[in-house]
């Protein structure tokens, strides 16, 4: 029985590896409020190196509808400008010369629904993962079973664990996205 449970437990290993990865994906669409997640995926060259944005800078989020980036040198105040814009996070930055302002700007009714529609999407990439994982999972039980080291008994039983396991994360997914969904629309 040893074996099965190795099993089912890195099923749940993969499941929670999925929900991280949904969630930090899920951070970088841009909602109507200020969030460090969006400058997650910023990179900004550094003595050549392209590094992030948040081992060069302090982020913050100073109100509701704006991020400030401190530069923790001044010259580089520059590149992290044209990081930036560079970046697709559709935001303009203030530059005074010691401090980036970015000024979030409300969503309209169109964008939000095209928000939505990309995080239901990357739901959707989640769940093909979790259908991926339970897939795996299952193979190895058959593998298992065909090689006498457990009954037909015990992998129908673990089969059945299997997809209790898979729809527990496939309602996890969608309490995420429900989650998400409710900060895109929230005016």
């Amino acid at each position: 029985m040893g074996m099965i449970e190795d099993i089912l437990k890195q099923l749940q290993v993969d499941a929670e590896a999925t929900f991280v990865s949904l969630r930090a994906q899920l951070a970088k669409l841009r909602t109507g409020r200020a969030s460090i997640g969006l400058l997650d995926g910023v990179r900004v060259t550094y003595y050549g190196q392209p590094t992030p944005l948040n081992q060069v800078a302090a982020l913050a989020v100073a109100d509701a509808r704006m991020l400030t980036v401190r530069p923790y040198e001044r010259r580089v105040i520059g590149d992290i400008e044209k990081a930036i814009m560079a970046s697709d996070i559709g935001i303009m930055p203030q530059n005074d010369g010691e401090l980036i302002r970015l000024p979030i700007p409300p969503l309209n009714e169109e964008r939000r629904r095209d928000m939505v529609k990309q995080s239901k999407q990357r739901g959707e990439d989640a769940r093909i993962a979790l259908r991926n994982h339970r897939r795996d999972a299952n193979e190895m039980l058959k593998e298992l079973e065909k090689s006498k080291d457990i009954s037909q008994d015990e992998l129908k039983r673990a089969l059945e664990k299997v997809q209790e396991q898979t729809d527990r994360s496939s309602e996890k997914v969608d309490e995420i996205l429900a989650s998400k969904e409710k900060e895109i629309l929230e005016i």
